[in-house]
């Protein structure tokens, strides 16, 4: 079963887009100059932005200067923004056909399973509400510095 990279994908657009906005708060960014930083197709890129676009977490600018830009600044864009637009959902799910009801496991695992992913689920987004996309950003320009002073 492979992980799901989407969260990770978009964090990294924003984050990434987050930083450009410091020096260049006016200058839209391309979905390739985007693409380069995540190393993959601008078109995987796009789709993600539309998506971010369509929760109101980046705008897109067409003309001369096309291109995308953070539609509200990176300290008021929690990881849970990005989650809850990207529609993520629960993480686990319980079996797609009902397990035997002659069995004690196949008859009770669901309800008790429930409240365990319930739980997780709320924890994944009290976790995510607490962390910025600016506050990423600020981890990873913290650990690069911390790499660099050997």
């Amino acid at each position: 079963m492979s992980a799901n990279s989407r969260l990770t994908v978009a964090t990294h657009i924003l984050a990434w887009m987050a930083l450009v906005a410091r020096d260049h708060p006016d200058d839209p960014v391309t979905s390739e100059r985007i693409a380069a930083s995540v190393k993959t197709n601008p078109v995987v890129i796009r789709r993600t932005l539309g998506v971010l676009s369509k929760a109101g977490l980046v705008q897109s600018y067409r003309g001369i200067n096309a291109g995308w830009r953070l539609a509200r600044p990176a300290e008021k864009i929690s990881l849970l923004d990005v989650f809850d637009a990207l529609e993520e959902g629960s993480q686990f799910g319980l079996h797609p056909t009902q397990p035997s009801q002659a069995c004690p496991v196949g008859r009770g695992i669901g309800a008790t399973l429930s409240h365990v992913y319930d739980s997780i689920h709320e924890t994944v987004r009290t976790t995510l509400a607490s962390k910025t996309v600016a506050a990423v950003l600020a981890d990873i320009l913290e650990s690069q510095r911390s790499s660099t002073r050997y």
